[in-house]
């Protein structure tokens, strides 16, 4: 399974880009991303970046990578997802009509 990592633009050349995250830095192809611009956020998979970040998104997929590693580590993971503590999942579509006091 690959999995993404966003990483920072740290300087760019024609179909490349130097980036930097996670502590760590590469050069990564950006023709799956036409042009990010100096310092754009790119979701890297696989020394491509695949798509471009706000900062928001590649705080919270930094988070979730966070999140994983202290799951790994068999530590808690609270902290690293606050929206979903104390959320109970909603109902598919199709069980909705046997179960019309949890649809809401």
């Amino acid at each position: 399974m690959c999995i993404g990592q966003p990483m920072q633009i740290q300087e760019q050349q024609p179909g490349r880009a130097l980036v930097a995250g996670r502590g760590e830095e590469r050069w990564v192809s950006t023709l799956l991303v036409d042009d990010p611009g100096p310092e754009a956020w790119v979701l890297v998979h696989l020394d491509a970046a695949r798509q471009v970040l706000s900062a928001e998104e590649a705080a919270r997929v930094g988070a979730a990578l966070d999140g994983l590693e202290a799951a790994l580590r068999g530590e808690s993971v609270d902290a690293y997802f606050p929206d979903l503590v104390d959320r109970e999942p909603p109902l598919p579509d199709f069980l909705r009509d046997q179960y019309p006091e949890d649809s809401q």
